[in-house]
């Protein structure tokens, strides 16, 4: 479960508030975590707060499997992590990204695990570059067939390939 405005706002380095939007930053984060929630097998739930928004209600949206909740008009986005830490920690390991120290601590009150910002961007930082070894892995193996084949055989069929006199 992630704080989303607090962990945009942690990472000043990957998200140019100055130049970008809010919701091009909330695409951004979004798009991250899909990639690590897929690597994961886990389910990421990021929640931002809209309790400055008058008349809002919660609001609940899924994209690549993500939960995303704004909350309604004066609830914040610790409010609505806490609640929610209370009533499902107990059945499950429910891990909150926040910069906030009281909900840091208030998440560990009610059974939750903390993980700071940093932590989530060094996870992030290492499951992309498995990802990207796998893949890179995934494309070498990618002829089966070929692998399993004795190198001298393999010889002859590059030359066949090539239109070259295997006989020379």
């Amino acid at each position: 479960m992630i704080d989303g405005y607090n962990l945009i706002n942690a990472w000043n380095d990957v998200f140019d508030l100055e130049n970008d939007t809010l919701e091009d930053c909330r695409d951004k984060l979004v798009n991250m975590l899909s990639n690590y929630q897929g690597y994961k097998n886990i389910n990421v739930i990021i929640v931002f707060d809209a309790h400055m928004v008058k008349g809002s209600k919660e609001k609940e949206e899924t994209f690549d499997n993500i939960k995303i909740v704004f909350t309604k008009e004066n609830e914040t986005a610790d409010n609505y992590i806490e609640r929610f830490v209370y009533k499902h920690a107990n059945d499950n390991v429910i891990r909150v990204v926040t910069s906030d120290y009281l909900e840091q601590r208030m998440v560990l009150i009610s059974g939750g695990v903390r993980v700071s910002p940093r932590e989530l961007k060094e996870e992030l930082f290492r499951a992309s570059k498995n990802m990207e070894s796998n893949y890179s892995k995934t494309e070498r193996d990618a002829n089966p067939i070929m692998s399993h084949l004795k190198p001298d055989l393999l010889e002859i069929l590059e030359k066949i390939r090539r239109g070259i006199d295997s006989e020379e």
